[in-house]
This record gives structure tokens, sequence and C-alpha cells, in this order.
């Protein structure tokens, strides 16, 4: 049975998209979802079965197996980084951001190894920034 993430969903709509682990986009309805699930978030880990269906792959019988990884880690304000320290983070990400905003520009997508590295900051940041509530 074929694995991967999903890409979005439009809960108003009913469909969205999954990303499979071998690389293709699949179509998903609202009627592949598992009984009293409305929704999928996204990033979540999912296996289902696929149809060939008119406009391509669609996935039927989607079974979540790994809820969508959480931005929050739960920090207290006890852990909270100094100001001080979060200024370098704050602006390794920005410089981060500037390359990707100009590879987007270029029409690329950032290299893995880079998207990587934003996404670490991009989460350790909004750590930083919730453990303030």
């Amino acid at each position: 049975m074929p694995t991967g993430k999903v890409r979005f969903f439009d809960e108003d709509k009913g469909f969205g998209f999954l990303s499979s682990d071998e690389g293709n986009d699949v179509y998903v309805p609202r009627s592949a979802l598992p009984d009293g699930v409305g929704s999928l978030e996204r990033g979540s880990r999912v296996e289902f079965d696929i149809v060939a269906g008119k406009r391509g792959d669609q996935a039927l019988h989607v079974r979540i197996m790994d809820p969508a990884p959480s931005v929050s880690r739960g920090l207290s304000m006890r852990d909270r980084k100094p100001a001080e320290e979060m200024v370098v983070v704050v602006e390794d990400l920005i410089t981060l951001l500037d390359q990707a905003s100009t590879s987007l520009r270029r029409g690329h997508y950032p290299d893995r190894p880079h998207g990587t590295a934003m996404a670490k900051a991009l989460r350790a940041v909004a750590d930083q920034f919730e453990a303030g509530k």
C-alpha cells in the first residue's frame, strides 16, 4: 500500500493532494477519508490505495499514520533564549529566506539542504516566540 504526506487539503472544497513517497502527486477527495474525518492536516503521513482517474492518480481508503508535526514544542518561559541570542537566529533566518526568495524568483525551489536548514530555523524561531504565550 503506498504511503506519503498530505500536501494540502481544502476542507471547503472537499479535496486535496498527497505527495507519495515515490514523488507522485495524488488527488484525494473527501470521500476517501476515514469515517468521521472531514479534513487532512498538511504534513500528516498517510497510507492509501490508488486508482487511475480521468485526470491522474486518485487516492482511495486513506488511513492517517502520523499526524502532522506540531510547530509548538511546548517550551516554557524559562526555556526561552535571551533576546540577544535570538537576534542572531532571526538574522540567519532572514538570510536563508532571502536566498529562498531569490531562488523562487528564478523559478526554482531551494535545494533540499537549504530547505531543511530553513525549516529548522523557522521551527526554532516559532518555538521561541510561542514560549512567550
